[in-house]
């Protein structure tokens, strides 16, 4: 199947018409969370049994596969500066229905690699979001349904693959920003959550710790006579991994301040540094950036 999901929204809203085949007010089959942005551990993930009795076709196109009455799952959201993905894995081919928190239907089949659907929200509301998982052929089939902030759209590396590589060709999950010598207010500081699923012992034998696929922050630098120092600062053991301008790889764990790594430019170039803040036991933690250059 071909992906359906091209909007800026990364998911095609269904037209509401039809849509009393399923009941998004019914209590969740397999239960509800709550979570704010920034939630760990990333993904959330539960298991369920994906499908039902219902066309799922009915709701409007692009919906298909076959869904239960109620929501497999529940979740209330509060929603911060990230996106919002909502995925399901199987070994079967699996769809995706969601009721999002404006009451619109969003749908999907094999975004996320495979037979595998995703619903993205670059921009996602606070509320609640019921959701389905589907099968496409009919019938139940085992599924997992995670909710991330940091996984994206599984085309590229598969972020599950002992193999994968960071891509500093993707977009900073945490956004970016541009620096000038002598940037006020220094440090620079960003929150996020560190860690991923890919070793960054793929990089170099030098590089430790846990870390995502897309760099978690960008910083374009304009260069002058001061070093240029990054930072990570958590009650979490955390690494630090940085694609500089000249397309090396710098990596620390434990440089600063016990269990917080540091990489120091002294000598900076201008361009673009592409940073991942890993965790060194794996999984995912909150976690503060630093720039500096008054270090």
């Amino acid at each position: 199947m071909k992906k359906l999901l091209i909007a800026a929204l990364a998911a095609t809203l269904a037209s509401a018409t039809g849509a009393a085949a399923q009941d998004a007010s019914a209590t969740a089959t397999y239960g509800q969370t709550r979570l704010r942005s920034g939630f760990t551990p990333d993904p959330h993930s539960v298991r369920i049994t994906a499908g039902g009795s219902i066309d799922a076709s009915r709701i409007g196109s692009p919906c298909t596969g076959s869904i239960a009455n109620a929501p497999d799952y529940e979740v209330t959201y509060t929603a911060g500066s990230l996106p919002l993905y909502i995925y399901a894995q199987a070994d079967s081919d699996t769809t995706l229905v969601v009721n999002g928190p404006d009451g619109q239907w969003y749908c999907d089949d094999d975004s996320n690699g495979g037979l595998n659907p995703q619903v993205t929200f670059n921009s996602p509301r606070s509320g609640t979001y019921d959701i389905w998982v589907g099968t496409f052929g009919g019938g139940t089939a085992s599924a997992t349904l995670h909710i991330s902030e940091l996984s994206d759209d599984d085309s590229g590396p598969d972020p599950d693959d002992s193999s994968a590589m960071p891509d500093a060709s993707l977009r900073a999950t945490y956004g970016e920003v541009s620096l000038r010598n002598g940037f006020t207010p220094d440090p620079h500081r960003v929150s996020l959550t560190a860690g991923g699923s890919v070793p960054a012992s793929n990089v170099s034998s030098s590089c430790s710790g846990s870390i995502a696929v897309a760099p978690d922050y960008q910083v374009t630098y304009t260069a002058g006579s001061l070093p240029l120092v990054f930072r990570s600062q958590s009650s979490t053991d955390t690494t630090l991994v940085i694609n500089g301008p000249d397309g090396q790889w710098s990596c620390d764990d434990d440089g600063w301040q016990s269990n917080n790594a540091e990489i120091r430019f002294d000598k900076p170039m201008s361009g673009v540094y592409d940073v991942w803040v890993g965790v060194y036991g794996g999984g995912t933690a909150r976690a503060d950036l630093l720039v500096t250059e008054v270090p």
